[in-house]
């Protein structure tokens, strides 16, 4: 069996009127992420992390914001495209560790559902997905809520 480690980090801008979408559910809030897809920062840094785990490159590779088919795209699609291409390579998820980085809204609430969520797309066991939230203490973009990012950090298993 082999082990490998992935990071992953993404990170979007705020803006007013915009729906916003995190760990693939929508959560009330007067500002959203200004992206070529739904601009879920915590999917798209755990994305990263699955295709860097399996050197496989990253998500702007393999679903570039040039290509007008995932526009507006629900980023859990996306995290279903990225398991469909770690299980080709023959990878399964072993466990998920993130961390959420913004000042509003508090996430406390919805974590529960974010990891029901993503544990359902990966189809793994929801005890194998942490997301944590943090603030910036109003320091930086994150702060002065301009704009939010996430890290992931990823465990996949090869089976010999």
């Amino acid at each position: 069996m082999s082990i490998r480690i992935g990071h992953g980090y993404d990170v979007h801008q705020l803006e007013e009127g915009r729906e916003f979408f995190l760990g693939g559910i929508k959560i009330p809030h007067t500002k959203g992420c200004i992206a070529h897809s739904d601009g879920d920062v915590l999917i798209h840094a755990i994305c990263d992390a699955l295709l860097g785990a399996a050197a496989l490159r990253d998500i702007g590779f393999h679903f570039p914001d040039t290509n007008t088919d995932f526009k507006n795209i629900d980023s859990k699609i996306l995290l279903e495209k990225t398991m469909d291409i770690l299980s080709e390579k023959g990878y399964s998820v072993i466990n998920i560790d993130s961390t959420v980085c913004l000042q509003k809204p508090k996430i406390q609430k919805y974590i529960p559902a974010m990891i029901k969520t993503i544990a359902k797309v990966i189809n793994t066991d929801p005890e194998n997905i942490s997301v944590k939230a943090t603030t910036t203490e109003k320091l930086g973009f994150i702060g002065r809520e301009e704009g939010v990012s996430a890290h992931a950090v990823v465990l996949i298993e090869k089976a010999d």
